[in-house]
């Protein structure tokens, strides 16, 4: 039987014990109810959860009372010279746990436990999650380090949402490819590496990418847009015969793919009377380059009536305004009537052989005034015929325009050494029939039969994009309607104001004795053999440009394509290198007087200061 001694010595120990464990029960308890309240966020700083006393903890090996006490005791007395949760760096602290909890257990010597100043910074850090806590593991909570180690600082707030768009701000960096890192370049499995390649030689991935530059050249750092060639697929492709199939040809399905995922070529069309004038204008990126646009296109046709002395001139600025993204595919002139095609330099080679024919409708006039030029070739499988013409003016003569149209498509001499597409659905009496896709387009002298005054007050009345009540009295649109002329042509919706007569340099309209109606002269057609394989995206004028007293019409089409066998006459990727030339040097030459001209304007620029 104990005596009264022991017993009360026994009690006095279990209230010692209880004084070593109130501290951290407290802070358990502070410790729950924040984890009951705060809200667990993923992206906020986490520190490490509070260790346990040693010899508390679960599983671990039991200590004697004495010990404890001593270890109490002279951790107290370390307090007081030096705080080492304070002082010590984790390194240290994790060194001197490890080396407590692993020997000093074995050996019996005191252990240390955890300071008493550890629950006040427990509160003061109440204010960070714990989530740690709730995942970890109860054997490995005595290995824990006895002082406070601060986990790194993390973003506070959430993470913005990665848009669909590689060209957006937060996948800039994302896209990046470190030619120097290897991991992204070997990707470990074969598998991967292929299925990578293939889906980053798709042009259908430039898509969203063309206006981010970045994007597009760290993507191209480490693999190819082009789509690898073996050596059998080299040796199986013949140029010289034509594949039925199409299967492996250059013309092919698999190439038009590639090129063009949707099967949609970009057309750009631009008709402009320049009323031989011999001054240019110092600007053509509104004829050919409009600000509202996204995207330029494929192919660009500029056709001329009255055109300037100097047609080489014309041509060069129209190749420095286009830039050295464009070569001239082909250029062909009747007189003043000027027909030039520029396409996008890397399709160059799949243009067939450029063929192109003249007609005159005016035999007496010594300079060849009135006609039409036209230019037809293949792209892929598909064949395109552009044609610029000017027929006869006048108000009064519709019949004598008629005339001219029925003319020049009988005389109009193409396609000659190209095979046609569709033969069946050809006839000889009329060549927009024997191509896919036909564009017409010029100065076809079509007036409004309205008094001026009348269709001046309709201007003044501020219809807005609604010109129907002009084009009622359309001669254009009445002959079209009857089937006496452009059969089988249509023309998108016009939403601009009439483009014939100015007073050069002005919007104002005729305003000599003549004083002409205003009219639509300036018109662009197109044809097709299927339905819908040609789309209108834009069809207006461009009012900026005021030398003559025509303006400028243009549009945008987006016409369909389809595979070519190897049969047709390649073009071999010709162009004219000396114009390409001479246009890139023009456009370096601007570029470099702009930038003398601001240093001179800095240099000038004195900066007043007050004493």
């Amino acid at each position: 039987i104990p005596s009264k001694d022991d017993l009360r010595t026994e009690k006095s120990n279990q209230e010692e014990l209880k004084d070593i464990k109130k501290p951290y029960e407290g802070t358990s308890l502070l410790q729950d109810e924040h984890n009951k309240d705060a809200k667990i966020s993923p992206f906020k700083p986490q520190p490490p959860s509070l260790p346990k006393p040693v010899g508390l903890g679960m599983g671990g090996k039991n200590i004697s009372f004495e010990e404890k006490v001593r270890g109490r005791r002279l951790r107290n007395s370390q307090e007081s010279l030096t705080d080492p949760g304070e002082t010590g760096s984790s390194t240290d602290s994790l060194k001197e746990d490890t080396s407590s909890n692993g020997q000093g257990l074995a050996s019996g010597r005191p252990l240390d436990l955890p300071p008493m100043e550890t629950p006040p910074f427990r509160i003061r850090t109440c204010s960070f999650s714990e989530t740690d806590s709730e995942h970890s593991d109860p054997n490995k909570e005595r290995l824990k380090p006895s002082r406070i180690i601060l986990s790194p600082l993390q973003p506070s707030g959430t993470y913005p949402p990665l848009e669909d768009s590689a060209a957006s701000t937060s996948l800039r960096t994302t896209n990046r490819i470190d030619r120097d890192c290897l991991d992204y370049s070997v990707m470990g499995r074969r598998g991967r590496s292929e299925r990578l390649q293939r889906n980053l030689s798709d042009s259908r991935l430039l898509d969203t990418m063309v206006s981010d530059s970045a994007s597009v050249h760290s993507m191209k750092s480490t693999y190819s847009v082009l789509n690898p060639i073996r050596p059998r697929d080299v040796r199986n492709r013949s140029f010289l015969e034509g594949s039925v199939l199409g299967n492996g040809a250059l013309l092919g399905a698999e190439e038009l793919d590639r090129y063009f995922p949707e099967r949609r070529l970009g057309v750009y069309v631009a008709t402009w009377n320049m009323q031989g004038e011999k001054g240019l204008p110092y600007n053509l990126d509104d004829l050919l380059l409009p600000a509202d646009t996204d995207f330029a296109q494929d192919v660009y046709v500029i056709g001329v009536q009255e055109g300037c002395p100097d047609r080489r001139e014309w041509e060069i600025r129209l190749q420095e305004t286009l830039g050295p993204y464009y070569v001239m595919l082909y250029a062909a002139a009747h007189g003043v009537l000027y027909l030039t095609i520029f396409v996008r330099r890397d399709l160059i080679w799949f243009c067939s052989e450029v063929e192109h024919a003249t007609v005159t409708t005016r035999i007496i006039s010594q300079i060849k005034t009135k006609g039409a030029v036209g230019i037809g070739f293949t792209f892929f499988g598909t064949s395109f015929l552009f044609i610029t013409s000017h027929f006869t003016s006048g108000d009064s003569k519709v019949y004598e325009r008629i005339l001219d149209y029925n003319k020049i498509i009988e005389a109009l001499a193409l396609p000659r050494n190209l095979p046609d597409t569709n033969p069946y659905r050809s006839t000889t009496s009329d060549v927009t029939t024997r191509f896919d896709e036909v564009f017409w387009f010029g100065d076809f002298n079509f007036r409004l039969n309205k008094e001026r005054g009348e269709v001046e007050a309709i201007l003044n009345q501020g219809v807005g994009a609604d010109m129907s009540p002009l084009l009622q009295h359309d001669q254009l649109l009445k002959e079209m309607k009857e089937g006496s002329i452009f059969k089988g042509f249509q023309e998108a919706a016009i939403q601009f104001p009439p483009t014939y007569k100015f007073d050069i340099g002005c919007d104002v309209y005729d305003t000599t004795t003549k004083q002409r109606t205003p009219s639509y002269t300036d018109r662009i057609l197109y044809r097709n053999r299927q339905a819908d394989d040609i789309k209108v995206v834009k069809y207006t004028s461009c009012s900026s440009i005021k030398t003559s007293d025509h303006r400028p019409v243009i549009g945008m089409f987006q016409v369909k394509l389809r595979p070519g066998r190897d049969n047709i006459p390649l073009g071999a990727g010709q162009f004219d290198r000396s114009l390409y030339l001479e246009g890139i040097r023009r456009r370096i030459t601007r570029e470099l007087k702009k930038r003398e001209a601001a240093m001179k304007n800095q240099n000038n620029s004195t900066v007043c200061t007050i004493s």
